[in-house]
């Protein structure tokens, strides 16, 4: 079933009378019109001021296949009659009453697709004036539909403020009552928070303990043992910066980027971030140059820097 419509408001009604009352003028045709549907009535709803129409606002007709906007629902389109005289089917259409042989009309609808009516104008004669008026009388077409979904788009918020009024009315209360449970709840969760963030702080030195008395004595000897040889020093020297820096919650940008790397490419990273040129970098990881150019245009892509960003000062702002 279709949406309930609006009425057409008394200032829309006074605007369209101007707009029939323009395109009269324009067109140069005796009788432009807007017309009404109410199937299976179609009605005149607003007609252009002029001593030459036979048409008034409230005239009604029935709609059947000799009348000319009948046409234009049918095809859903534009309908054009040059000369109803000459015409086979429209030679006997009821506007010929008026002597009004000549039409162009097109259907105006409402956003959802439903018809409202039609726009069109009409002459005694074939009118090459009006025929060139076409793509105006469109226009004006396209402007009667803005108007008819504002007014739907005002009655639906006029709707929609009521039931809101109605339904802040009921919230209101609810939200008094609600306010002392959330009071409490918030005291509670507050209570929480501290608790885990007590918790943390407690697993993070814990962490710290651990490694200054575990990993850190292990990595000394370990520093000991290798002396200056290279690439070993290097990781060792990695492995140690990136514990000071896990113990001091540096490091969460940086295992976040990682995350989206490779082994190799989170290697050369950490070269780079530590200074290494991709010369040096070739040498500590035993690869050629261009194997190490090729992880770092891979590392930029996955990182989304563009060429004017430099990698090492990217990677130094989330250490």
């Amino acid at each position: 079933m279709p949406d309930r419509k609006p009425d057409i408001s008394p200032d829309v009604t006074a605007k369209w009378q101007r707009v029939v009352d323009l395109i009269a003028r324009l067109a140069d045709v005796p009788s432009s019109l807007v017309m009404k549907t109410d199937a299976p009535v179609h009605s005149v709803f607003v007609a252009n001021d002029g001593a030459d129409s036979p048409y008034r606002g409230g005239q009604s007709f029935r709609l059947h296949e000799k009348l000319y906007c009948h046409g234009v629902l049918k095809c859903d389109g534009e309908l054009v009659v040059e000369d109803a005289t000459g015409d086979p089917h429209w030679h006997d259409n009821d506007d010929m009453e008026f002597g009004m042989s000549f039409y162009v009309g097109y259907p105006v609808k409402w956003p959802d697709g439903e018809v409202f009516g039609t726009i069109c104008v009409l002459d005694r004669q074939r009118n090459q004036h009006a025929l060139l008026f076409r793509e105006g009388l469109q226009e004006f077409r396209r402007l009667i539909e803005t108007d008819l979904a504002l007014l739907l788009e005002a009655d639906r918020r006029a709707a929609a403020e009521a039931e809101l009024q109605h339904t802040l009315a009921g919230l209101e209360r609810r939200v008094e009552d609600r306010t002392r449970d959330l009071e409490e709840a918030n005291a509670a969760l507050r209570v929480l928070i501290a608790n885990l963030e007590t918790a943390r702080r407690d697993h993070e030195e814990e962490i710290r303990k651990k490694i200054r008395g575990l990993v850190r004595p292990s990595i000394a000897k370990l520093r000991h043992g290798i002396g200056a040889a290279e690439p070993h020093r290097t990781h060792i020297d990695l492995v140690e910066e990136n514990l000071a820096a896990l113990m001091t919650s540096r490091a969460r940008g940086l295992a976040e980027v990682f995350e989206r790397l490779t082994p190799a490419e989170v290697e050369v990273a950490q070269l780079v971030l530590h200074g290494y040129s991709t010369k040096d970098i070739a040498a500590r990881m035993a690869r050629g140059t261009s194997t190490v150019d090729f992880h770092r245009n891979n590392i930029r892509r996955k990182l989304r820097l563009g060429r004017s960003r430099n990698l090492r000062s990217y990677l130094m702002s989330l250490h």
